[in-house]
């Protein structure tokens, strides 16, 4: 990775470079540098005003600093007009509910994800996320 940054100016590429690399430095995702992740999205952060780097930045904070860190995060994406309502919010905060032990809300959150992805992969693995905690949890659930 600090080959990619070493030659002369950083910009936003050389940024996503770095953090692809560090996620291809760890064999699995607990063994993920993540404080560099947060680091470097940080970075892009400043460069540019992508919600999508904003979500990343996000997920990172979750992964250094705990769920509630990473909720904290997205607050402000919700009134961001390019991300309010995108599925991938309502994904991520399952995941972090998921990750802080509520149940009940994750399955809530990957439900919602689910209907409002048009990919039916990504649907499919979404809803089976939100019947494996609501069974987990004693929810009743239904796959429509």
């Amino acid at each position: 990775m600090s080959a990619t940054l070493s030659r002369g100016s950083i910009g936003s590429y050389q940024l996503q470079a770095a953090i692809a690399a560090v996620h291809d430095e760890a064999e699995h995702v607990e063994d993920t540098d993540w404080p560099q992740i947060f680091a470097l999205y940080g970075l892009l952060e400043r460069m540019s005003d992508n919600p999508m780097v904003k979500l990343n930045r996000a997920i990172a904070a979750a992964m250094v600093y705990g769920p509630r860190a990473g909720l904290e995060r997205l607050e402000p994406l919700d009134a961001d007009t390019r991300m309010a309502g995108h599925f991938r919010l309502d994904a991520v905060r399952g995941h972090f509910y998921e990750m802080a032990g509520d149940n009940e809300r994750a399955t809530a959150h990957y439900r919602a994800a689910a209907d409002g992805t048009a990919s039916i992969p990504e649907r499919n693995y979404l809803l089976t996320k939100a019947a494996r905690l609501a069974s987990n949890s004693g929810t009743v659930t239904s796959a429509d």
